[in-house]
C-alpha cells in the first residue's frame, strides 16, 4: 500500500521543447510528494524519463512514489524500473531516486523478447509506481519465469507488474487479483497508462489539460489535494463555475460521486484505464464497453443471474480469498464490528493459523454501540481484542479529514472508520475487513425494497407523485411512516438510487438541486447506458455493486485507513468471489427473502447462531444527537459553518442552496422552530452540508 503520482507532457514536433526540468519543474514534483507522504511512510522515490518519437514529438514523464513497506522489505522499492539506460538524451533525461533499476537487459530470454508485444531497443524502458497489493502475485511469477523472465526481487508484487506489462500489455489485468491503482511508463510505446481495479478500492485521480496548453498534460495521484494545489500552481485552465456547480449538485445530493468535485480533476473508474498517446488521452471504460480488455468483472456483472450458488461453494472460495489476503511480511489484524460479515472473515482468517489482533470502536450511544457483541466473538475466536472510544472532540478532526477525502463525502461512518484505523495503526500495518459483503450478499434493508418498487413502476407516474406528497417523513428516521415516504417517493422519482440518496426527493428539490439532478451521479449511474432500467431488481443490485461500492464504501475506508497508513484488505471483494455473486440468482442469495441468507449458511459453521441470525445494526455514530447535544464541539462547529457569511466557500465556486430550507431543517431537527420541539430528523442532510461547508471553504483557500 503506497501513495503514487506523477505528471506527464508532450511537445509536440515542431514546438520549442523546454528541458525537463524545467519542462516538469521539482517543484510540481514536490507538491504531488507532499500530499501523498502520510499514505508512505517508509519510503520514497522519484523517476524521470524522456522519449522522442519518430515525428519528433517530445514526450516528458515523472513518477512519484511514497512507499507502505508490507511485502519484500528489501526488495520492493519504487519506482521499479525494466530496461536499459537511454542511448541518448543527456545525464538530466532519464533519472531514478529512491526506486529499484532491475538492470540493463530487459529480463527476459530471447524467446521471450520475440513473443513481447514490441520489439526494444537498448534505451527502452518500462517504469511501474504502484498502490495496493497483488495477491496472486506469486502465482504470476511462476507462470513469467516459464516465458523466460528474470526476476532480480525476492518476493515483490510490484516487479510483477513490470514483467507483466512486458509480456502481455494492457491485457495484464484481466490476470490479477488484487487491489491496486498503478501507472506504466512505457518509453517504446512513448505511453503512459493508469489503471484501477474493479472495486475501487485503491483510489486514483485523473488532471488533464489538452486545450488550453502548447503541451498537453496528465498529471495523476492518490490524492486530490495534490492535484487541486498542481493545479494552482502550473496555471492551467479550470471549467466555469456553472459547469462546477452541476458536478456539485451530484454530491450534494447523494454524499458520493464517481464524478471529481473540482474542475478538470476526476477519479479514474473503477476497472477501467486511461492511456495517452500522441497528445489525446483515451479512456477505456468497462462499464460502456464490456467488451475492452479492462472489463474485468463487469462484464460478468451486464449478464444475467441464472447461477444456482452453493453455501459449499461460497464457503471453499471465500476460505481462498482469505488465505490470499493473509500474505504479508508485518503484523496483521481485523476490523471486527460484531456483524456477520468481519466476524466471519475474524474467524476463517485466525483457523488459518494467522496470529490476528482484533479492532473495534465502542460508540457512545448503547443502540448504537455493538462493542459488547465484538467481544463475545472475538473470545468465541479466541483472538486479542482492541476496543476504542469515539473520540472526545469530534469537531476537530471532521475539519481534517474533509481535506484528507479532498471531496466532500457525505458518509459521517468516516469518523469512527478513521478513529478504529488509528488504533489498529499502533498495533499492525495491515487488517482485514468485511466490506463488500452487504453488497455481494444482498444485506441492506434497502434491497427489500426493491420488488415494491417495481410494483410502484407499473402505475402512473402522476398518481405516485400525489401518494408520495401526502406521505411526509415524521421526526424518527427508522419509523414506518417516514421508510413510507422515502419508498414513495424513490418510486416516483428515479427508482432504487433515490434509496441511497442523502437529500432524496422532495428533500433535493426543496433544497435547490432538482435543475441539475441529472448530472454527476444521475448521469453517470444511468443504465440506460447498458439497455437496462432502475425498475429491474437486478440493475438496482448491479447499482451497488458499480457505484455505491466504489464511491462511498471503498472512498471512505481508503481514507479513514490510509489517513494513517494502514493497509486494509478486504477477502469478499475478491475477484473470484465477485464474479460468482454477480452470477448467482437473487434466490440463492436471498434463500426465502432473507438478507444475506446464503452467506448467513457459510457463518453458521464457524460462529454462534446469535451472530448469525442478530439482526443487522450498521456502522454509524449517532450524528443527529451530537448536533443536538453539543457533543465533541458538533453542534458548534455546524453553526458556524452554515451561519458564516460564505457557507459555500468564495462565488467562484459558484455554489448556490436555498439558505431558508437550511435554516428550516435546522429548526426542525433542533426543535428551535416556532412548535419548540423535534418536527424531523435531518441528521445526514445536516451532515452533507457541513462537510460541504468545510470542503468548500478549504478550496477556496488553495
Amino acid at each position: 500500500m503506497c501513495g503514487i503520482a506523477g505528471i506527464l507532457r508532450v511537445h509536440p514536433a515542431g514546438t520549442p521543447v523546454p528541458a525537463p526540468e524545467v519542462a516538469i519543474p521539482e517543484t510540481w514534483l514536490d507538491i504531488l510528494d507532499e500530499s501523498i507522504k502520510h499514505r508512505g511512510p517508509d519510503g520514497q522515490g522519484r523517476f524521470r524519463d524522456r522519449s522522442v518519437r519518430a515525428d519528433g514529438t517530445v514526450v516528458d514523464v515523472a513518477l512519484v512514489h511514497r512507499r507502505l513497506s508490507i511485502i519484500d522489505h528489501a526488495g520492493g522499492a519504487q519506482p521499479m524500473v525494466l530496461g536499459g539506460l537511454p542511448l541518448r538524451g543527456g545525464s538530466g533525461a532519464t533519472s531514478l531516486r529512491g526506486g529499484v533499476w532491475l538492470g540493463a537487459t530487459w529480463g527476459c530470454s530471447p524467446a521471450a523478447e520475440r513473443q513481447a508485444t514490441q520489439e526494444p531497443d537498448g534505451s527502452s524502458r518500462i517504469a511501474v509506481v504502484f498502490n495496493g497489493c497483488i495477491y496472486n502475485h506469486r502465482e504470476l511469477r511462476k507462470e513469467l519465469q516459464a516465458a523466460g523472465h528474470r526476476f532480480e526481487t525476492d518476493h515483490s508484487d510490484t516487479e510483477v507488474l513490470v514483467h507483466g506489462w512486458r509480456q502481455w500489455g494492457p491485457r495484464l489485468i484481466d490476470r490479477l487479483d488484487g487491489m491496486y491503482s498503478f501507472a506504466v511508463w512505457d518509453s517504446a510505446r512513448t505511453e503512459l497508462a493508469v489503471f484501477r481495479d474493479g472495486f475501487g478500492e485503491k483510489p486514483l485521480n485523473v488532471l488533464y489539460e489538452g486545450q488550453e496548453l502548447q503541451s498537453p498534460a496528465l498529471a495523476f495521484s492518490s490524492t486530490t489535494s495534490g492535484l487541486l494545489k498542481l493545479r494552482g500552481a502550473a496555471g492551467l485552465h479550470v471549467l466555469p463555475a456553472s459547469e462546477h456547480l452541476a458536478v456539485l449538485r451530484g454530491w450534494i445530493k447523494y454524499g458520493f460521486s464517481q464524478e471529481g468535485a473540482s474542475p478538470n480533476i476526476s477519479p479514474l473508474y473503477t476497472g477501467s484505464c486511461r492511456l495517452l498517446v500522441q497528445d489525446e488521452l483515451h479512456r477505456r471504460d468497462p462499464r460502456v464497453e464490456p467488451e475492452s480488455t479492462t472489463a474485468g468483472w463487469w462484464g460478468v456483472a451486464l449478464q444475467g443471474r441464472n447461477v444456482e450458488w452453493t453455501a459449499d461453494d461460497v464457503e471453499s472460495t471465500l476460505r481462498s480469498a482469505v488465505r490470499s489476503r493473509l500474505d504479508s511480511d508485518v503484523p496483521m489484524g481485523v476490523f471486527l464490528s460484531g456483524g456477520l460479515d468481519s466476524s466471519l472473515v475474524a474467524s476463517l482468517a485466525f483457523r488459518e493459523g494467522r496470529e490476528l489482533d482484533a479492532f473495534t470502536v465502542r460508540m457512545p450511544e448503547l443502540r448504537m454501540d455493538e462493542s459488547d457483541c465484538a467481544s463475545a466473538i472475538a473470545r468465541h475466536i479466541g483472538i486479542r481484542h482492541h476496543i476504542v472510544d469515539c473520540e472526545a472532540r469530534p469537531a476537530d478532526e471532521l475539519p481534517w479529514l474533509v481535506e484528507q477525502a479532498g471531496v466532500p463525502f457525505g458518509d459521517s461512518s468516516l469518523l469512527p472508520s478513521f478513529w478504529v484505523s488509528r488504533e489498529a495503526r499502533r498495533h499492525v500495518k495491515v487488517v482485514l475487513g468485511g466490506d463488500g459483503g452487504d453488497e455481494m450478499f444482498l444485506g441492506y434493508e434497502r434491497h427489500q425494497a426493491i420488488r415494491p418498487l417495481g410494483w410502484l413502476a407499473r402505475l402512473p407516474r402522476s398518481l405516485r407523485r400525489r401518494a408520495a406528497s401526502a406521505m411526509w417523513p415524521n421526526a424518527s428516521s427508522r419509523s414506518l411512516r417516514t421508510k413510507m415516504s422515502r419508498l414513495l417517493n424513490a418510486s416516483a422519482a428515479s427508482g432504487y438510487k433515490e434509496l441511497t440518496a442523502v437529500f432524496p426527493a422532495p428533500f433535493d428539490w426543496m433544497l435547490g438541486l432538482r435543475s441539475a439532478s441529472h448530472h454527476a451521479i444521475d448521469a453517470q449511474s444511468d443504465l440506460h447506458h447498458f439497455g437496462m432500467t432502475m425498475s429491474d431488481e437486478m440493475t438496482a443490485l448491479r447499482f451497488d455493486l458499480m457505484f455505491y461500492l466504489p464511491d462511498d464504501l471503498m472512498r471512505k475506508v481508503d481514507t479513514a485507513s490510509m489517513a494513517v497508513a494502514l493497509e486494509l484488505r478486504s477477502p469478499l471483494l475478491a475477484a473470484c468471489l465477485a464474479r460468482k455473486a454477480m452470477q448467482a440468482t437473487v434466490g440463492s442469495l436471498m434463500p426465502g427473502g432473507q438478507r444475506k441468507g446464503l452467506l448467513r449458511a457459510v457463518a453458521r459453521k464457524y460462529l454462534p447462531a446469535e451472530i448469525v441470525d442478530r439482526p443487522k445494526q450498521g456502522f454509524a455514530i449517532p450524528i443527529g444527537e451530537w448536533f443536538r447535544t453539543d457533543y465533541g464541539g458538533m453542534k458548534q462547529l455546524l453553526m458556524d459553518h452554515l451561519n458564516s457569511a460564505e457557507p459555500w466557500g468564495p462565488p467562484s465556486l459558484g455554489i448556490d442552496l436555498n439558505m431558508k430550507f437550511v435554516r428550516q431543517m435546522l429548526d426542525e431537527h433542533m426543535g428551535t422552530g416556532p412548535s419548540g420541539r423535534i418536527v424531523r430528523d435531518h441528521s445526514q442532510r445536516l451532515y452533507m452540508l457541513l462537510v460541504l461547508s468545510i470542503w468548500a471553504k478549504w478550496v477556496g483557500r488553495l
